[in-house]
């Protein structure tokens, strides 16, 4: 049995989330005109697939996908819509512009793999070519094309305007840039009419449907059905190359790496506050972008003790908020310890005497009036080692103790030439008895007999 708990919120489940964050997106006006097109745009999909399975080309089912990307930038739409509805929480401390980033990621990668899977079917149909019905293929390319160039044209999308802009040329735009000057060069009024970089998005809807077109004419005047195959192959090729910078620019976002065409206004700013009143250093510096066309940033600035630490912080976010719009700065004093002034040369790790205990250790004496017993006798003349680091036993002259009291018990047994039953007699020695004392490898008055005593008087 569970515990229950009085007066607690029931837990939505995730459909019940994504219902409550539609109808918030729902209750704008500006959305309605979005979920119209996206309402029409399913229902262009299912007649251009059903097109698609009755005239077997799959040049019009790569342009189909075409179709289906404008769904999903309508859907990213709707998440720009509700970014800017939404407000920042404790858990999403930056807010949640992030999310039409990684809407964009997505849309860009799902195109991908749809021309990849182009690529693959277009390859196996190479060995076997079925053959292509053109009755209804030239009506599925206007019926696209004129939905595709309509959407994107009447849609105002922020995020896959800016990343159009942002995200460097594909290799599509770069040629019809270069035919482009071209033909303005020869006719200069139509300069303002094909633009230096025209939208990759209504560049790739004209290129597919020519390539369609092209396909129609060859099949109904030579029956050369390979050419669908390779139409196919162009339009995902055309597809991939379109889609691939958006997705490096769109990841490289979402990584929170620093745009490169922002470096040299940051490093110019930086400059600058590294030269305003009372700042000593500016570190620990990280700028990234937040959404498409928001900054964030964090940076360390330390000044001097007698500074104003509000004064440098409004001055360093007014420099720093013309560009970055969402910006962290740390203000720390200079609190270096200088360390006290010694006659002795003090270590660089060493900031306070009082922390440390210097062990005074014996000074150096030569042992003339020693008599060492040991193997090794002392060298007073030999000089020091050039480093002594306080080892205990290091550079100091050896203490010869002198054993001037005998031990409490014998040494050992004699190691002299006696005969083996002569040492089996022996007994221990007595402390205090005997005449000599010192070190000694016999005993002496040992009595001759075991059972007598030391003057040969047999015990009691």
């Amino acid at each position: 049995k569970g515990t229950i708990h009085l007066f607690r919120k029931s837990q939505r489940s995730l459909v019940g989330k994504l219902t409550h964050e539609f109808r918030l997106v729902a209750a704008d006006r500006r959305s309605w005109k979005i979920l119209l097109f996206g309402a029409i745009n399913l229902i262009c999909i299912g007649f251009l697939l059903m097109w698609c399975s009755s005239t077997n080309s799959i040049a019009l089912t790569a342009y189909t996908y075409l179709t289906i990307f404008d769904l999903f930038s309508l859907i990213t739409c709707l998440i720009s819509y509700w970014v800017m509805m939404k407000k920042p929480s404790p858990i999403y401390s930056f807010g949640f512009e992030r999310f039409e980033v990684l809407a964009v990621f997505a849309s860009t990668v799902l195109a991908q793999l749809g021309a990849l899977f182009i690529l693959k079917e277009s390859a196996e149909r190479f060995l076997e070519q079925p053959e292509i019905h053109t009755g209804r293929l030239l009506v599925g390319t206007f019926v696209a094309l004129f939905f595709n160039l309509f959407t994107m044209l009447s849609i105002k999308n922020k995020p896959f305007a800016y990343v159009s802009e942002a995200a460097s040329t594909s290799w599509l735009q770069e040629h019809v840039a270069d035919l482009s000057r071209s033909i303005c060069g020869i006719i200069p009024g139509l300069s303002s009419i094909f633009l230096p970089r025209m939208n990759p998005f209504v560049l790739i809807d004209i290129a597919g449907a020519l390539a369609l077109c092209i396909t129609y004419m060859l099949i109904e005047i030579n029956n050369y059905f390979a050419v669908d195959t390779a139409s196919a192959i162009a339009i995902a090729l055309m597809t991939f190359g379109t889609m691939y910078p958006m997705s490096v620019y769109s990841g490289k976002v979402l990584l929170q790496t620093t745009p490169p065409h922002v470096i040299g206004q940051l490093d110019k700013l930086l400059r600058e506050v590294s030269t305003l009143d009372g700042v000593l250093e500016v570190r620990n510096e990280h700028f990234w972008t937040l959404g498409f066309g928001t900054l964030a940033g964090s940076v360390h600035v330390r000044i001097r003790r007698d500074a104003n630490e509000q004064m440098v912080l409004a001055h360093v976010t007014n420099r720093l908020y013309t560009l970055v719009s969402t910006l962290t700065v740390q203000i720390f004093k200079d609190d270096w310890i200088r360390p006290t002034l010694s006659s002795v040369p003090i270590a660089n790790n060493i900031l306070n005497l009082s922390d440390h205990h210097v062990i005074p250790m014996p000074s150096l004496k030569a042992a003339d009036n020693l008599n060492p017993v040991t193997s090794t006798p002392a060298k007073p003349s030999s000089p020091p080692p050039e480093f002594s680091f306080n080892t205990p036993g290091k550079n100091v002259s050896p203490v010869i103790l002198l054993n001037t009291q005998t031990k409490p018990y014998g040494l050992g047994f004699n190691h002299g030439s006696a005969p083996y039953s002569s040492v089996l007699s022996q007994g221990l020695g007595i402390p205090g008895v005997g005449a000599a004392q010192g070190f000694r490898t016999g005993f002496a008055n040992v009595p001759g007999r075991y059972g007598t005593n030391a003057r040969g008087q047999p015990r009691p």
